[in-house]
């Protein structure tokens, strides 16, 4: 990949926007990195890196003027419905936020008829909700893009930004180890994911009973041949940090779970993220977590805003990499 620098001073501004490789891009939805080629997510990345150079240079780039994103939202967020609103408007466009009260899905009217009809007024949706099927028949019947802010499955935008963070806090992806302590959970699969894109070695520690999806396990191995990806599992926190560049966490009970906070508190006794844990890993180790955290449990405070977190940039360049996708895709 190109220095960020490098790629914003050497002039390739028009011919990255308007290269072969953004023109494939529109019109795609945005549901799981595993639909995206290694030189797609590079090609994303990018651009990320190009509109976030241009935003810190007061830069304007209405590249998506008069355009409009419909924004569904099934689960509260305070990053995902700010940096996505805050997005399309920094590109020119404009975001409505469509509260599920709002609208009919869910109370008489179909999954397929609300893609067919926001597909009449809006230039893209984003959902942010529960089951994955859901995101999946959205994009089936709507005519624009649709993105996935969040299922329970998978977490693309976040990944994405994650990877972004890494490759400016380390200068590359290939060969970079990141140790994914928690839940196997949708973060955990959307990293699986980007991992497999990127190059990138990750081994995901999760205790006996969490662990992530098989299917999703073996779909991200098939996906890592291309790129010489390693993709491992373990039960064992210390195996799993061993040597990484980057240690990641999630909370361990995720929205909607709340009635097993409990249970699962007691299970993840020995997968907190501190300075023990952390002694396993580089001198050097990002810390980075998806937020929001709950201090005390899968992470310490220590940690988390200690010298090697990247927790607030890694929050930051979702505008970024998102501001990237609706670029492309719209």
């Amino acid at each position: 990949m190109l220095d960020r620098v490098q790629l914003y001073e050497s002039g390739t501004d028009e011919f990255l926007l308007e290269s072969e490789a953004s023109m494939a891009l529109k019109g795609r939805d945005f549901l799981s990195l595993h639909d995206y080629t290694p030189a797609e997510v590079e090609h994303l990345l990018k651009v990320a890196s190009l509109l976030k150079a241009k935003q810190k240079a007061g830069q304007p780039h209405p590249l998506l003027a008069g355009k409009s994103l419909g924004m569904i939202f099934h689960k509260s967020s305070t990053r995902t419905r700010v940096s996505f609103e805050v997005a399309i408007w920094q590109l020119g466009g404009q975001g409505l936020f469509l509260n599920p009260a709002d609208l009919q899905m869910g109370r008489g009217e179909t999954i397929a008829d609300t893609a067919r009809i926001l597909s009449r007024y809006l230039d893209g949706i984003m959902i942010r909700t529960y089951g994955h099927e859901i995101v999946l028949e959205l994009a089936k019947y709507a005519d624009v893009p649709v993105v996935n802010g969040l299922t329970d499955l998978s977490h693309p935008c976040q990944a994405l930004a994650d990877y972004f963070t890494i490759w400016e806090k380390k200068g590359h992806l290939a060969g970079i180890k990141v140790a994914f302590i928690g839940d196997g959970n949708n973060m955990a699969h959307a990293l699986m994911y980007g991992a497999a894109k990127v190059g990138a070695r990750i081994a995901v520690a999760s205790p006996p009973g969490y662990e992530s999806s098989p299917e999703v396990l073996r779909l991200a191995r098939e996906d890592s041949f291309a790129t010489r990806a390693q993709i491992e599992v373990t039960n064992d926190p210390a195996e799993a940090v061993a040597g990484a560049d980057v240690v990641y966490t999630d909370v361990w009970a995720s929205m909607g779970q709340e009635s097993e906070h409990a249970e699962r508190v007691k299970a993840f006794q020995g997968f907190q993220v501190n300075s023990a844990l952390m002694s396993e890993a580089r001198k050097d180790a990002l810390v980075l977590h998806c937020l929001p955290a709950h201090y005390g449990e899968e992470i310490t405070e220590e940690v988390a805003y200690g010298p090697n977190s990247a927790i607030f940039d890694q929050a930051e360049n979702r505008l970024h990499v998102q501001k990237a996708i609706l670029a492309m895709l719209l």
